[in-house]
């Protein structure tokens, strides 16, 4: 018997895909193969814990991000994006939050010589194109989810991290994510709280020009990204500052990069708020939750 349930977010899932690719390739974005193993990865300043595995007598990372080579690859390129799966492992209290699965696939992008602006508009134009798509290709999915989707219309506010932690306290991201009527930004992240490779603004030291978009109805972040530190000397310094060691990070130190900034959009998360979702885990055929033995 046919599950129409699972066969309506998996449909979903395929129209927002191409959506985003649509898009991305109008805008003259090549996509890239993902990296799955590497010999360093995103090390997030977060409980997030690390996979690794043994061959060819070295130590590989799996995938938490492709930050860094998506850094790498707009020398190349000047825009590119991926659909990179990325392995986190959360804590296992974390199984029940609706958000969190440890195996997820982000759409990570990058852009040369882009500011946070360009990324704002670009978060912006990716959503609205997407849920626009589905809203209009997928009514019988939605009915048979009983969703009713809003096109969001930009531009989307924006609140600075410390306005928002002011208001509302520690975990005011729920907050907000809950009391918005739309996609809202956070904005201006300070630098203790974020990863050394997000750029300091050179005229507000200790704030980054960084951006999370949160989706409302409580469904939490929906991307996050900005803009990043090219030159080796702030990058070493930032490094040094988070209590890391230089010498892991060798291959970005080794040359400037050019300017750039991006961001990346959890697939099953922008699903399960397209199709309202209680977790993410319905949108995989085989979830991988934190805290699940799994058998297949």
């Amino acid at each position: 018997m046919v599950d129409e349930r699972n066969a309506a977010i998996l449909r979903m899932t395929d129209v927002a895909l191409n959506a985003a690719r649509e898009l991305l390739h109008r805008e003259g974005f090549v996509e890239l193969l993902p990296v799955i193993l590497a010999p360093v990865t995103d090390p997030l300043r977060h409980t997030t814990g690390r996979a690794t595995i043994g061959a060819y007598d070295q130590e590989w990372y799996l995938t938490t991000s492709m930050i860094f080579h998506k850094q790498a690859a707009i020398e190349v390129l000047d825009k590119i994006f991926c659909l990179s799966p990325n392995i986190r492992l959360e804590p296992a209290a974390w199984e029940g939050t609706g958000r969190h699965l440890f195996e997820f696939v982000q759409l990570d992008l990058e852009v040369r010589d882009a500011t946070r602006d360009d990324m704002l508009a670009l978060g912006e134009r990716l959503l609205i194109h997407i849920v626009e798509r589905v809203r209009r290709t997928c009514f019988r999915e939605l009915e048979t989810l009983g969703r009713e989707l809003t096109v969001p219309r930009a531009p989307f506010p924006r609140i600075p991290y410390r306005d928002a932690e002011a208001r509302y306290g520690a975990g005011f991201e729920e907050h907000l994510s809950r009391e918005a009527e739309g996609p809202i930004w956070i904005v201006d992240f300070p630098a203790e709280v974020r990863e050394f490779y997000d750029r300091e603004d050179p005229s507000r030291p200790g704030v980054l020009l960084d951006m999370d978009l949160l989706y409302p109805e409580g469904y939490g972040e929906a991307l996050s990204g900005g803009e990043r530190e090219h030159e080796p000397g702030r990058i070493r310094d930032r490094i040094r500052r988070q209590g890391l060691d230089p010498a892991v990070y060798g291959s970005l130190l080794a040359a400037a990069r050019p300017p750039s900034a991006g961001f990346g959009i959890g697939i099953e998360r922008l699903v399960r708020f397209l199709g309202g979702l209680p977790h993410v885990r319905e949108v995989r055929l085989f979830p991988r939750v934190p805290g699940e033995r799994a058998e297949m």
